[in-house]
């Protein structure tokens, strides 16, 4: 019972300190962060930090892989809503799910560091896109070829059709506010809904 408690102690521990480094690193980037800052917002000794993470780098890498397995709720979305009869009432849900997820500022100001910092830190890029959006794309082709299964959609190549759709949907927002910034000027949920609805029409007239 006591090594169990012990164990939680260390868990929670370890997330303060995980929750701390991400609001660091998005505040200040890599180079800027520094672990007595962490250990101060996470309410630990520096001694702590390092107990739990060797160096800057390793925290760092742990931040963005562990932000990446938040992608579990899409892969999670995709199955629950497109394993239905309707691909289109199903594709246009998703489409807004992924809208709020991803244009998320945090989220966005996550990327915008993995990719700054991609060249310093390539596994930490794989790690980010491998472990994150690639499961999300994966999970969508499978969905896509079941529903071509059932003759709801027609398609020979049901990554491409994954690519293509998230591509219509995310390209014109997230570019938009990975160069311009999305704090200050966010979409407005009618805009979002207009381009989720028109990656949907057009996916459909594709491949419907």
């Amino acid at each position: 019972m006591a090594a169990d408690a012990e164990e939680g102690r260390t868990a929670r521990k370890r997330k303060q300190i995980l929750d701390a480094a991400r609001a660091v690193f998005l505040r200040n980037g890599y180079v800027g962060a520094s672990m007595d800052e962490v250990a101060a917002l996470a309410a630990v000794s520096k001694q702590t930090v390092y107990k739990h993470f060797t160096d800057k780098e390793q925290l760092f890498t742990h931040v963005a892989t562990t932000a990446a397995g938040e992608f579990d709720d899409l892969t999670r979305a995709i199955t629950t809503t497109l394993d239905a009869d309707d691909p289109a009432k199903g594709l246009g849900t998703l489409a807004r799910t992924f809208l709020g997820a991803l244009l998320r500022p945090d989220v966005l100001r996550l990327r915008r560091l993995v990719i700054a910092e991609a060249d310093r830190f390539p596994h930490v890029g794989r790690a980010w896109y491998d472990e994150g959006f690639e499961r999300v794309l994966d999970t969508l082709a499978d969905c896509f070829a079941r529903l071509a299964g059932r003759g709801l959609l027609h398609l020979d190549d049901p990554r491409l059709a994954a690519d293509h759709f998230m591509g219509m949907l995310l390209w014109i927002p997230v570019n938009r506010l990975m160069f311009r910034g999305g704090d200050d000027d966010p979409y407005a949920e009618a805009e979002l809904d207009r381009l989720a609805e028109a990656a949907v029409t057009a996916f459909l007239r594709a491949y419907g």
